[in-house]
Order: C-alpha cells, then structure tokens, then sequence
C-alpha cells in the first residue's frame, strides 16, 4: 500500500508484520517489556479518540518532553491520526529556551516523562496561556498520567469513531506534521515545520540502502525529539525492526550485550567513545597480547573495502584474535552503524569496518527531514571521509562560494511563523541553503569541508575552516573537544579540552600527581605532552592552518552545562564568551 501520511505506516505494518509480538521493546523493573503492531495501532487509536474527546482540533500542538519509549510512538501516531501537530523538544534545554518555544508554538497539551521535567515545566505555564494541562508518562502521584487520555479514548471510541476517519480523510501529505525547534549554536531556535511528505520521502528512501529487515533488531538511544533518530525511528518501522529502547545512555554498553542488535543509529562522538574503551582494554593486556591487539589495530587503519587476498588472509587472522572480541562487546550481531549528525573521522569507518561493521555516514539537517546524502550499502557505495552519494530525489549543487544547495521531497515548507527567515533560507529556485561547504568526491560522493558561517579570515587574509583542524586534533587520545579560534588574527590556535579520563590514567602511569582537572593541565609534564601531540598534527596541516599556540581548559564540556548543542556541536560564541579571557591572552590582547 502507498504511504501518503506518516500514521498510514500503522496499516501498512499491520499488513507486513502484523504477527510481529516484538515491534517496540523497552526495560521495566530489569525485564524486557515487548509490544506488538496489534498493541502500536490500539494504543494509537485510543490516544486519537482521547484527544478528540477532549475537543483538540486539527492544527493544534502538543508538546512531548521525554526520553526515549515506545508510549512516545503511540502518542505521536495519536497526534498525526487526530491532525495534531507534535512538537517534540529535548529535556535538556533551559527554562528561557522552553518558555520561548512554547510561547512561539502555544502547545496547548505538554506530555513530560517524568516527576523532574514536571516541576521543570509547571513552573512556566503561568507565563504561557495556552496551556490547559501537563501529564506524564511516568507516574507520578497527584499528577495527570498520560493513560487519561487513553481512557478518555476508549469511553468515547463508539460515539467518534466516523470524526477521527473523516479528520484522517482531511489530512493529506504535504499537511505539516511536526514542530521541531533546531537547537542551534547560537541564540534562540527555529520552529522547522515539516510535513508528512519531508519525513516520508526520507524514511522509504533510506530503506533502500540497506537489506536488513524484520529478521533484524535496532537499539535506539539517541532522542526521538532530534529529526536524525526519529527519522530512524520510521525507518525502523517500515522495514519491520523491531526497536529496543535503551535505558539510557549509561547503560548502552549493557544494553547491547542483552538485545544483540543488527543495528543503531549514533553520532560520531559515542563511536569515538566505542573506539577509546577498546584501545583503554587493549593497553591493560599482558605484553604478548598488546603486541597482537596493536598489530590488528594497525592493520585495521589500512583496511579498504577492495582489499586484496594477502590483506584478506591477515584480516581473517586478526580476526580470530582480536577483532571478533571487539563484535562481542558490541552484542556480538552487529552488522550496521548509522553515523550522523557531525563529522566522521576517516579511521572509524576503516577500523571498524576491518572488524565486520559497517559505518554507514550520512549528512542532513532538521530542515531536510533530514538525510540529504548516505553510504548506501546495498549499491557498496561506501567512500571513507564522504557522507556517501545523494539520496535518490535529491538534487544537490554548490553555491559559487562551496555552499551545498539543496532541493526535493526532503526539504521543509518552511520555518514557522518567520517567512521573511525562510525565504532566506529557500531561494526562489526552491532550493535550501544548507550553510555547509562541500564538493563531490569521483562526481558521486559527498563531502563536507565545513561550515559557512565558521569559516574565518587571518589577518594575512588566508582562510581557517576551524571543523577540519578541530577534527584532526580529536583524533588524539588526550583530546575531548578544541575549538579553533583566531579570526583576523595572525595565527590560528586552539582551546583544548582533554579526555580527562584518558589523561588522568597517563598521569598516575607516569607518576604525576595533582588535586584536580585545574591542577594537572597546569602541570609543563601535561602541556609538553599536549605540545608534542600538537606538533604531530600539525605536520599534517597547511602552513596557516597550523596551531601555533594551545591552552588547555580545566572544565569538561556538555550540552548540559551548555558549551554543547543537545547534538554535541561546539557553541562557538558560548565558548568565545566564557574562555574570553583565555583567548585575550592567547594574543595578549
């Protein structure tokens, strides 16, 4: 049957997999809860009834505040069925951010996960009148579960049975679905409308690149309120895998081991802190055994998808030894890792690939539902330090300055109440400004080279793109995260952030004592170890790019102390403002 709107993916897998008992999975009480496609379109059916009960109209927003679980999906069917409009937003933002997002969007219900986001968000609705009622998915005592709205459904289903057919009739594909407010680097966000269009044009495609399906199971950890893994979240259903919700991101490594997945979705930061805990092991081995882990590590960072046979045969013995342990730790079945969000690095997809798993990148924004390019798997279009071809419906081209142009089913109608914004966003050709530099690699294969607005100037007039030299120095073991600053100034340097965790192993290795984080990177041991890592890499970088001067800072950053986006990109102004001294003295300013 054709998809035309998202909530037509209940009858389709109810055509498909209608058997499957274990469509959604999520941990209660230490024991795996399933539900099947039966229980999915119930529990989407009585939220649909519920809401219209209540006399919530087409066009109205409800806002979900919340981790990841399968009530999450009913509740979005719910919505799309009743021709509400989801407004998903993180858990982690602050308070001035939530009370401009719902006085710009004026959801009229908020559905919270637990006791916490409750007082959180009760404390605003004085200051946002269209608010009539908060509930939450936990239970909490005095406080409105969201199982009344299922009720509410279920006393009413007989008597509204033909509206909610009639209000599914009126809703047709290019009607907008949901709300997402793009967190951003800077300032307040933007409302990106998208339609069922967007999200199914991307969801059906992307089901093309790879051939895994109903046999096949997804850990999902990432949150569904981000475009990326609700995306997946879709992808996941159409091709009948079943999704195991993780507990949360502490307990991934567990999780793995228990649900043995085929698949996830990530960003490039967790594969990094995949890769740290398995170098971290191997450095704990006895002698002979660290040589061999080191020999297989090395091998792998020459792996290349058409490799010949001798490599095939030293690959099938690193194999035996190392690499198969590297899988088990894994969940011991995982054949796919689905990165996005930022930039790879190159090493990852070899490493790992050497070891049986595929790292299919990918690159889009929330404004592009949001894959505009992806390894395709299927085709073995795969190129290590590209996001992979176009999606098949996507055009792309190149603004004179780099800028990646886009335009397609993918691309949102717009952002909400802002036309003036969006007609910068959409040229006339209906083509969307990413705001990302770019080329194609062999004509086929997308590479980004960074971002428009981050791009500087020296004072000598040559170009710095911070993102590239920002991720050559994160291929050191000791550094976390580095911003690239030096704009119209003489040189370009750095702030460091160490992998303290890392670092503080070294340290006690080498006999370094200290107090704290602020004590130890003040140590010269630790700066002429970060110096030494930096001229390193500064061979591999062009004379102007080159780090002339560092400084390492003490803090660990977050999206939760907000040096981070919620998707773990630099807030450069954030940063410029905070370590603005530090700068200043960079260049004795």
């Amino acid at each position: 049957m054709e998809i035309q709107r998202i909530f037509d993916l209940l009858p389709y897998c109810a055509q498909q997999y209608g058997s499957k008992k274990d469509f959604f999975a999520c941990k209660e009480n230490n024991r795996w809860i399933t539900y099947s496609v039966q229980d999915y379109i119930h529990y989407a059916n009585l939220v649909s009834y519920g809401l219209l009960a209540m006399g919530l109209k087409k066009g109205d927003v409800i806002a979900t505040i919340s981790n990841n679980r399968p009530e999450w999906n009913f509740i979005d069917m719910g919505m799309m069925q009743a021709g509400v409009i989801h407004l998903p937003i993180y858990p982690t933002i602050s308070r001035d951010e939530y009370r401009y997002i719902f006085l710009h969007a004026m959801p009229k219900i908020i559905i919270v996960s637990d006791r916490a986001l409750f007082e959180k968000i009760s404390s605003l609705t004085e200051d946002v009148p269209s608010i009539q009622k908060i509930y939450t998915f936990n239970k909490v005592e005095g406080v409105p579960h969201w199982s009344e709205i299922t009720e509410e459904g279920k006393n009413h289903a007989a008597a509204l049975q033909e509206e909610l057919e009639k209000v599914k009739s009126s809703i047709v594909t290019h009607d907008i679905a949901t709300l997402i407010y793009t967190s951003g680097t800077t300032g307040f966000p933007k409302g990106v409308m998208l339609s069922h269009q967007n999200l199914i044009s991307n969801f059906t495609t992307t089901a093309k690149v790879h051939g895994y399906g109903s046999e096949s199971r997804a850990l999902s950890f990432l949150p569904l309120c981000h475009i990326y893994e609700r995306m997946i979240n879709y992808h996941y259903q159409y091709k009948g895998i079943c999704i195991y919700y993780a507990e949360n991101l502490g307990a991934i490594a567990d999780n793995l081991k228990e649900v043995k997945p085929t698949l996830f979705a990530t960003v490039p930061r967790i594969i990094e802190l995949f890769y740290e805990k398995i170098i971290s092991r191997g450095k704990e081995l006895p002698l002979p055994q660290r040589l061999i882990f080191f020999w297989a590590v090395r091998l792998a960072m020459r792996y290349k998808q058409d490799y010949n046979a001798w490599y095939g045969f030293w690959r099938k013995i690193a194999d035996r030894l190392v690499f198969r342990k590297w899988r088990e730790a894994l969940g011991g079945n995982l054949k796919i890792i689905i990165s996005g969000g930022a930039s790879l690095q190159e090493r990852f997809g070899k490493i790992f690939g050497a070891a049986d798993i595929i790292i299919a990148e990918g690159y889009g924004l929330t404004e592009t539902s949001p894959v505009i390019a992806v390894s395709n798997i299927i085709r073995k279009e795969i190129r290590y330090g590209t996001v992979g071809p176009v999606l098949e419906g996507v055009q792309v081209k190149f603004g004179e300055d780099g800028e990646i142009l886009c335009k397609g089913p993918n691309v949102m109608p717009g952002y909400y109440k802002d036309p003036a914004l969006t007609r910068e966003a959409i040229d006339e050709e209906g083509f969307f400004h990413t705001g990302d530099i770019g080329t194609l690699i062999e004509g086929k294969y997308l590479k980004i080279t960074d971002r428009k607005k981050e791009i500087f100037k020296l004072s000598s007039g040559k170009y710095i793109a911070p993102q590239v030299i920002e991720n050559k120095l994160k291929e050191s073991l000791f550094i976390e995260q580095a911003m690239v600053t030096g704009e119209n100034q003489k040189f370009a340097s750095a702030l460091i952030c160490p992998n303290f965790p890392y670092l503080h192993h070294w340290a006690s290795h080498h006999h370094i004592d200290f107090q704290d984080n602020k004590d130890l990177i003040a140590n010269p041991k630790i700066i002429a170890l970060f110096q030494k890592e930096i001229n390193a890499i500064n061979e591999e970088l062009g004379q102007t790019e080159q780090i002339k001067r560092f400084r390492l800072v003490a803090d660990e950053w977050s999206s939760a102390t907000g040096e981070l986006s919620p998707t773990l990109k630099l807030k450069r102004k954030t940063l410029q403002e905070k370590y603005q001294l530090l700068i200043a003295e960079i260049y004795n300013l």
